[in-house]
C-alpha cells in the first residue's frame, strides 16, 4: 500500500520523461523547454536593457537627464548607469557571463527601486521589481556557468 502511494506521488511530480515538475531533470539540469524559456527571457531582457533603458542615458536624452538631475548626483551617474545596463545586456546573452550579469543587473534594479521610493515618491517603484524577478530566475538557472567563469578568470591570472 505505501509503495503504491510513493509511486503515485513520484508519478505526479514528474513528467513522462521523468523530469521533475519544476522543469529540471534528474541530474539537476534544465529540461529543453525550460532552457529555451530562460534563453528567451535573457534575450528579451537584454533588448529591454539595451534599447529603451541604456540608450537614452548614453545619448543624454532630456528625459533621462531630467530624472538624474532630480537625483542630484550629476550626469556622471546617468552615463555610468547607462554603461552598466548596456554591459549587462550584452553579458546576458553570453552564456558564461549570463548568471553574473543577471546578478549584477538585479543589484542595479534594487538600487533603482530604492531610488524610486526615496527620490520619486515610489511612483514607478514596481518597474525595477518586475525586471528583477526574471533576472533572479536567470541568475539561479544559469549559476552552473559561474564555475566556468571563475576558471577562466583564474586561468588568466596565472
Amino acid at each position: 500500500m505505501s509503495t503504491d502511494i510513493a509511486a503515485t506521488t513520484a508519478a505526479a511530480t514528474t513528467g513522462p520523461s521523468g523530469a521533475a515538475a519544476s522543469g529540471t531533470t534528474r541530474r539537476g539540469r534544465l529540461s529543453r523547454r525550460a532552457d529555451i524559456t530562460v534563453r528567451v527571457f535573457q534575450i528579451l531582457l537584454a533588448l529591454a536593457f539595451a534599447i529603451p533603458s541604456a540608450a537614452p542615458k548614453l545619448v543624454g536624452h532630456w528625459s533621462a537627464a531630467e530624472s538624474f538631475d532630480k537625483i542630484g548626483w550629476g550626469d556622471w551617474l546617468m552615463y555610468t548607469v547607462g554603461a552598466l545596463e548596456l554591459a549587462g545586456a550584452v553579458a546576458l546573452v553570453i552564456p558564461v557571463l549570463s548568471s553574473a550579469a543577471a546578478t549584477a543587473l538585479t543589484g542595479l534594479m534594487i538600487g533603482a527601486c530604492i531610488t524610486q521610493l526615496t527620490v520619486f515618491d515610489g511612483q514607478y517603484a514596481l518597474t525595477p521589481v518586475l525586471f528583477a524577478v526574471p533576472l533572479v530566475v536567470i541568475a539561479w538557472t544559469r549559476r552552473h556557468h559561474n564555475k566556468e567563469l571563475l576558471a577562466l578568470v583564474l586561468r588568466r591570472r596565472v
